[in-house]
């Protein structure tokens, strides 16, 4: 595969439908007022594992060879794309060695064991986690299965909008957060091709602010590991492969900071009555600012996932 197709989404949905959940679409009249505008929330803190992240693991491991399969594979992540390459690969008969930082959040590292992954750390800052990823598959004869860099994964993250729109109907806007751009890939060329016209915007931390620079410069910016509260988007440059769709397809990409962020999770447990993790909150948070410009009558955002612990979600909203 060379490019991502709305057929390529719609294979990844076939094959994941009845294993991974058809999550929610929330609602909140609350929000709408505050807004002006219908917002539609995609509540991936409800999928297998507590994130979007299972969709495109599942899909990319349930395309390998039986050979493959019987290997294992690899992955490397801070956690989300590490517990959803645990569970698919539990789920389809194989084994996974799983790369996370030192300081991933401790919930993340015991979900992965949990699931019945090796984990290997490293130290985000000063080591290249593709780098030790890709000596780990040549090592042991792997198969790498990226977090977003793989057209099989983006696929299988697509099903998120794709899902989004046939439950709601077309919408003029969609609110994705961008880590390595393997989501937003995903659900802008579904998004685009079921609902014509509609605004892609993309949600970035400030302090990790790679997709915004890259697309300013026209190629991809390497701006070192951000330091966050939004893990999942601690990401230093965009995908190779994702990039190019997010050039293509994504309208404009929105910078929210950390204490945004922290309010947006406040307001999903104040009025939604769920529970966010950062990055999962970082397109909400987005929205409330009230800095996006000619909303449009009808808005979808992704809430990407909702693996966070007890005890850090109080200490991010500043309890003891």
């Amino acid at each position: 595969m060379t490019e991502l197709t709305l057929a390529d989404v719609q294979a990844a949905a076939e094959r994941i439908a009845g294993v991974a959940h058809r999550t929610p679409v929330l609602t909140s009249r609350t929000l709408n007022e505050r807004v002006g505008a219908e917002v539609f929330l995609k509540a991936e803190n409800f999928q297998r594992i507590g994130a979007f992240k299972f969709r495109g693991a599942f899909n990319a491991i349930s395309r390998l060879s039986p050979e493959q399969l019987a290997a294992g594979v690899v992955a490397y992540s801070s956690g989300n794309h590490a517990q959803a390459v645990a569970l698919a690969a539990k789920l389809a008969g194989t084994t996974a060695v799983n790369l996370m930082p030192t300081d991933s959040p401790p919930t993340k590292l015991a979900a992965t064991r949990g699931y019945g992954a090796e984990v290997v750390t490293y130290d985000r800052y000063s080591q290249d986690r593709a780098v030790l990823a890709n000596q780990l598959a040549e090592e042991r004869g792997l198969t790498l299965i990226p977090p977003y860099d793989h057209y099989d994964v983006m696929a299988g993250q697509g099903t998120v909008a794709l899902e989004l729109i046939e439950d709601v109907g077309p919408l003029g806007a969609l609110l994705v957060p961008i880590g390595g751009g393997g989501l937003i890939a995903g659900c802008a060329t579904a998004a685009s091709a079921l609902s014509p016209g509609i605004r892609v915007i993309g949600v970035e931390p400030a302090a990790g602010d790679d997709t915004a620079r890259s697309l300013k410069a026209g190629e991809r910016v390497e701006i070192g590991v951000p330091r966050t509260i939004a893990d999942g988007q601690a990401i230093a440059s965009p995908g190779e492969l994702t990039f190019p769709i997010v050039q293509r397809l994504v309208d404009g990409i929105e910078l929210v900071t950390d204490d945004e962020i922290r309010a947006a999770m406040k307001f999903a447990f104040e009025r939604l009555k769920i529970v966010v993790e950062p990055s999962g909150a970082s397109a909400l948070a987005a929205l409330l600012t009230g800095r996006i410009r000619n909303l449009p009558d009808r808005v979808g955002v992704v809430l990407s996932g909702g693996n966070v612990g007890l005890e850090r979600w109080l200490e991010l909203l500043g309890r003891s």
